[in-house]
């Protein structure tokens, strides 16, 4: 060492000189880190690297490296202090021979370092001291360089002062150094494996081995010796620095130009050499998301790299980085020898093409960073188009046979850097000439499996969205673009080029002319016809494309020219294709405001003669099934032009012509769905876009032309759907198998006439919207599953309903009766669409779903609305059940009708009420018919409710003849049997309403009365079981139908009814013979009796003469037992109603019974009177003037005299009746 020192002009200030001899050391120079760098291409370099250090961009502007460093006298280098302007000339091989130690020191921690985890953090704060002191020289290099370096020096020869001659020598003395350098450290590519293994170390806390700094290290050598020359490059201000000894000992020149080239290229060659290993684990699908440096680090020395070069290319005119580029991959791809300045660049690499594809691609992204180290869109550095179009030509070549996969990357590449450079004519002409001769081809990669087949486009809208997505490509760094390989196959990328081409030029110029005539010169006659189905979809696809980007009423023009070379009996597939392909077009014509009308003739008219086919009967079955893929195609097209057209003024009514009348009449019931929901689109965007164009001209002072033309087109449209889809509709009205959107298209229909009544035929003025809600609403022929669904739409609309309301004739329903009788109507006939078995059916669930709604909404009914007010019935629930509206709508028409006193409204009242059920036997006939329980049941329970609520109605003359109707057809048929269980539900509701309908008729009420006494008869016997049963009696429906809580003078009425039936008809001895089932009919009459608080001794003692009948002449135990049960409750009721005397009634019935069977049932009288008298002895006393004078009478006739036997029984009776008793039996013993 202290040879070395001696050696030294100036030598350096003693290290043990006092501290405040030395000034603070600089601050860390800029260096290669990335222990806090993440591999995201969008995030800034790391802080401490020369680009974000600001090292780049001052170097670029010939500024100072570090303009607040080093400006003391000394510096330490090494740790030794040194004179900072004449240290590096002085002491040139000294601190050389320092940094090499450095560097030998820094070798040996590599070399004897462990897995020891004790020793990991000295080595690490060792080496990284180490690697600090090298990169802290190589920075005072460069300032040295800049501010002391000076070109006079070496012009000034033979300068007589020592240090001049070496400050003039100093240049070469430094050219020898650096090359000395170079040998040590070698090349990246000959770092041993554990070296190179440090590029993927991850972050461990800070904590490295001394490998990672090694190799950081070689990389801040690398880049500084480039750096270095280019200073020294320009500090000579273009002269030659040359290594003369270098060149005396080995007689090879080395200059600073070749040095650098040398380096250079070396460098390049190595990091190509990396980028080789990283890309032998790069699959195709993610070329873009893995990149070619190992490590942050040298994407940063990449950047570095490219923008130093850049910058001498334009300074000193020398080789770009392209260019160097270039040089080293041609050879790659064409197979030809590498040049001698990149020897050493790997022999084998996977894909060489896909390769310099990857490496280009990467390389260009990086020129996105500027000096600083952000990423802006503006460009950085030149394009390197001229090398892209000599891969696209090798990419391209039929002979080369590159498979799918592989192009499909290629291109993605070069999207990619269309994206980064302005787009090249040439590369898309290359392309373009490929894929002309290839469109029949799938482009599919089999391996990527699904995921590799594309979108499909399925409907003009999404070829339309496919197309946008190509005009519009994604972000460089987003999903979007980096996953584009799984998404779209290669000719899909293509498009994206051939977008980004045409967009360059909107204005019509040359390059986009050229493309244009390129694309249309590959199409001829024969071309056309050898089309695939693949090969169509890919051609109408690319013009779509170039109509999107430039002319398209000439691209659209130039389309449909190319389409009619297809022959007329294409196959069905390739006609949906070109309808989606043109329908497409109009969407871009629609885009623009451009009127449709000559694209939409040429397409109605195919329209129309593949509907004719389809229409015709002979046609095979599978040729109908093959076109229907066509025209169904064209529904959804023509659907979605009309949904996204704003204003439908561009004349897309030539879209719906006469090809609707053949197709619909054939479709079958799948396909039918398919064009009437095609038909509802229509529909609704007409309204809405009518709605819209008169809003806006009701804000307008005044009207446009526009407005006026609009409105024009909305007529046309409205006239076509009223010309070719209503006759049919109307057609199919009456189908017991109606499909669903039928009444939705009806509806449509019926808003449609609201909104433009003028445009409707003839065959529905003057009133359109009421002749269609006949058709489909109010018609009782129309099937319930249609009425349910239809009427909820038109109802829900206020200003229909209204209009209803205004618009009702007079001498007929209004639409809301009539709305209210087609829900009546369904609600009775809900259940007949259930299965055999009683489950239910599909339709049976959409008609009790839409019968929920259309109950809703028929309550909310201003006419149903104000009755149910007028009768305090508003319903509480949100939702009712159809049954309980229909009874609550029932009621509150027979309230409000009990409450109208002028005569003339209730005659009115009588009419709404017949206008809202309607021809109800016409209704209900269905239900009769069937064997449906549930079906009946309804039946007969909501015309009861009719009957019952409504009985002082069907009493007037109006309604009679339906009540008539009803008793003759549902209570009197010939045979019941079906309808048992629905009648003994119902039969009360139909006693109680014909009772009070007898009572107030003024014109048939005998006829009435004598129709309640048959059916009472009838059902009496019909229930009555055979043989005493207290359950049975207890249910029997007209004894329900006669039960009240609190008795009233309409449920006495029909008790008597009831009691004259029972006495006339089951209570009637036949002489001695007692009727049949009497024991029965006590217990029923008992129960009548019993269940009812009446207290009315007439109604009381209408069945007593039989009860004591019964009691005298059987002796059957039930029949005294139920017959005592039932003369206790009567004379009971009797006695308490009569609180003044014994009552009159039972003293009448009982002396006529004394009378009728005196004589003969003497002793069988007194047992009953004894009864009797325990009871109510009153009543009985009354009789004892009449008994007396029977027994005498009786004694007479017989002429025996007394009859003791018979006085003994009249005494015992006497006995019971107190005083009076007795005064009467002292007057028979005196006798």
């Amino acid at each position: 060492m202290a040879d070395d020192f001696s050696q030294s002009l100036t030598p350096p200030v003693s290290p043990f000189a006092a501290d405040s001899l030395c000034e603070l050391p600089p601050t860390q120079p800029p260096c290669f880190c990335c222990s806090e760098t993440k591999d995201d291409p969008a995030r800034s370099l790391h802080a401490d690297g020369y680009v974000y250090r600001g090292a780049l961009k001052r170097l670029l502007l010939r500024l100072d490296p570090a303009p607040s460093e080093y400006e003391t006298d000394t510096v330490e280098i090494f740790g030794f202090p040194w004179v900072t302007e004449t240290a590096l000339v002085e002491s040139t091989k000294l601190l050389f021979g320092l940094f090499r130690q450095r560097i030998y020191r820094l070798e040996s921690l590599v070399q004897s370092s462990s897995r020891d985890f004790g020793q990991a953090g000295n080595l690490h704060y060792e080496a990284e001291d180490l690697k600090k002191q090298c990169v802290t020289f190589l920075q005072y290099i460069k300032i040295y360089l800049h501010r002391f370096l000076e070109p006079s020096s070496v012009i000034e020869a033979g300068s007589s002062h020592p240090f001049e001659e070496v400050e003039a020598q100093f240049p070469s003395a430094l050219l020898e150094e650096l090359f000395g350098i170079t040998l040590l450290i070698g090349r990246l590519k000959d770092l041993s494996a554990n070296i190179q293994s440090a590029f993927t170390i991850q972050n461990q806390g800070k904590i490295f081995p001394p490998s990672w700094h090694l190799l950081h290290l070689h990389l801040d050598i690398h880049w500084s010796i480039l750096e270095i020359l280019h200073l020294l490059g320009l500090k000579m201000q273009g002269q030659v620095v040359y290594a003369h000894q270098f060149v005396n000992l080995t007689g090879e020149n080395l200059t600073d130009t070749s040095l650098f080239e040398e380096h250079l290229c070396s460098l390049l060659c190595d990091l190509t050499g990396l980028a080789m290993g990283k890309y032998s684990k790069v699959r195709p699908t993610e070329t873009l998301n893995i990149h070619h440096y190992p490590c942050p680090c040298i994407k940063e020395l990449w950047i570095l790299l490219m923008h130093l070069l850049e910058n001498r290319s334009k300074v000193l005119h020398t080789q770009s980085f392209w260019n160097y580029m270039n040089s080293l991959l041609r050879p790659l791809v064409t197979g030809k020898p590498t040049p001698d300045q990149f020897d050493g660049l790997p022999t084998h690499c996977k894909d060489p093409l896909g390769f310099t594809w990857w490496l280009v691609t990467h390389s260009a992204l990086l020129g996105q960073y500027s000096r600083s180290g952000a990423i802006h869109n503006e460009k950085h550095m030149g394009d390197n188009w001229t090398f892209i179009e000599e891969l696209l030509k090798i990419t391209c070549n039929p002979k080369g046979n590159v498979a799918e996969d592989q192009i499909r990357m290629h291109v993605h590449c070069c999207l990619t850097v269309c994206m980064l450079w302005d787009p090249s004519t040439i590369a898309v002409s290359t392309l373009w000439d490929y894929y002309s001769k290839k469109l029949n081809s799938s482009f599919t990669v089999p391996w990527l499996g699904v995921s590799g087949l594309g979108a499909l486009c399925k409907s003009p809208l999404a070829l339309l969205e496919q197309a946008r997505s190509c005009c519009c490509p994604s972000p460089l760094y987003s999903p979007g673009h980096t996953q584009l390989y799984h998404s779209a196959n290669s000719f899909h990328i293509f498009l994206r080029i051939l977008a980004l081409c045409l967009s360059q030029d909107r204005a019509g110029g040359v390059p986009q002319r050229q493309i244009k005539g390129r694309i249309y010169s590959k199409f001829s006659s024969k071309k056309m016809q050898e089309l695939s189905e693949a090969g169509l979809m890919n051609f109408l696809l690319l013009f779509i494309v170039v109509a999107k980007q430039v002319e398209l009423e000439d691209v659209a023009g130039r389309a449909c020219e190319l389409l009619d070379f297809l022959p007329s009996n294409c196959p069905p597939g390739h006609r949906t294709l070109v309808w989606r392909g043109q329908l497409t077009l109009l969407l871009l014509f629609q885009e623009r405001g451009l009127d449709v009308g000559a694209q939409a003739s040429w397409l109605a008219s195919s329209f129309n003669e593949t509907a004719k086919e389809f229409y015709n009967k002979t046609t095979e079955m599978s040729r109908k099934l093959a076109l229907w893929g066509p025209l169904g195609s064209y529904l959804e097209g023509v659907a979605e032009v009309f949904e996204t057209s704003t204003s439908l003024s561009l004349s897309e009514d030539k879209l719906l012509n006469e090809g609707f009348d053949w197709l619909l009449p054939a479709c079958r019931q799948s396909d039918l769905n398919s064009a009437l929901g095609f038909l509802q689109t229509v529909l609704a965007q007409l309204r809405r876009v009518h709605h819209r164009s008169v809003h806006l001209a009701s804000n307008l002072t005044w009207a446009p032309a526009h407005t006026s033309i609009g409105k024009e087109r909305h007529l046309a449209v409205a006239s076509a759907l009223w010309t070719h889809f209503f006759p049919f509709l109307r057609g199919l009205r009456l189908s017991q198998t109606p499909p669903a959107q039928l009444a939705d298209a009806a509806a449509g229909f019926t808003l449609l006439a609201f909104d433009l009544p003028g445009t409707a035929p003839q065959d529905l003025q003057p009133s359109p919207v009421q002749s269609i809600m006949q058709c489909f609403g109010w018609d009782d022929m129309v099937h319930p599953l249609l009425v349910t669904r239809y009427l909820p739409h038109v109802l829900q609309i206020s200003e229909v309903v209204a209009a209803l309301s205004r618009e009702s004739s007079s001498g007929s329903a209004s639409g809301q009766s009539l709305s209210v009788r087609a829900w009546f109507r369904c609600v009775l006939q809900q259940h007949l669409h259930k299965n055999q078995d009683g489950t239910d059916s599909r339709t049976a669930r959409a008609v009790e779903e839409q019968l929920c709604e259309l109950t809703r909404l028929v309550l909310r009914l201003p006419e149903v609305d104000s009755l149910l007010q007028k009768a305090g019935l508003q319903p509480t629930a949100n939702k009712i059940e159809p049954s309980a509206a229909l009874e609550l709508f029932v009621k509150s028409v027979g309230i409000a009708y009990s409450r109208i006193q002028v005569l003339s409204e209730r005659s009115v009242m009588i009419t709404r009420a017949l206008d809202y059920i309607g021809d109800i036997f016409k209704h209900i006939k269905p239900s009769l018919v069937s064997k449906n329980p549930e079906a009946l049941q309804l039946t007969y329970w909501a015309v009861g409710c009719i009957v019952k609520h409504w009985s002082p109605l069907l009493a007037t003359s109006k309604a009679q003849q339906l009540l008539f109707r009803i008793v003759d057809g549902l209570l009197l048929p010939h045979n019941v049997m079906q309808q048992d269980k629905a009648l003994r539900d119902s039969l009360p509701l139909y006693l109680q309403g014909l009772s009070v309908a007898s009572s107030v008729s003024q014109s048939q009420g005998a006829y009435m009365k004598q129709q309640l006494r048959s059916v009472t008869r009838r059902y009496l016997n019909h229930f009555l079981p055979a043989s005493p049963s207290i359950g049975a009696i207890a249910n029997h429906p007209v004894l329900l139908g006669a039960c009240e809580a609190s008795p009233t003078p309409r449920g006495a009425a029909l008790r008597r009814t009831i009691l004259d039936v029972l006495c006339d008809n089951f209570l009637q001895f036949k002489g001695y013979t007692p009727p049949p089932r009497l024991a029965t009919v006590l217990m029923f009459l008992l129960e009548l009796l019993r269940r009812n608080r009446d207290t009315d001794p007439a109604l009381l003692t209408l069945p007593l003469p039989a009860v004591l009948r019964s009691l005298m002449l059987v002796n059957e135990v039930q029949v005294r037992t139920t017959s005592t049960d039932a003369l206790q409750l009567v004379v009971e009721r009797c006695a308490a109603a009569s609180a003044e005397g014994p009552c009159e009634q039972m003293i009448t019935v009982l002396r006529s019974f004394v009378e009728e069977n005196e004589g003969v049932y003497d002793r069988q009288i007194y047992s009953v009177l004894e009864t009797v008298a325990v009871l109510d002895p009153a009543v009985v006393q009354a009789l004892i003037p009449n008994l007396s004078l029977s027994l005498r009478n009786t004694e007479h006739k017989r002429g025996l005299g007394k009859n003791t036997t018979l006085r003994s029984a009249y005494k015992k009776l006497l006995c019971l009746l107190g005083e009076s008793g007795q005064a009467e039996i002292t007057s028979l013993e005196e006798d």
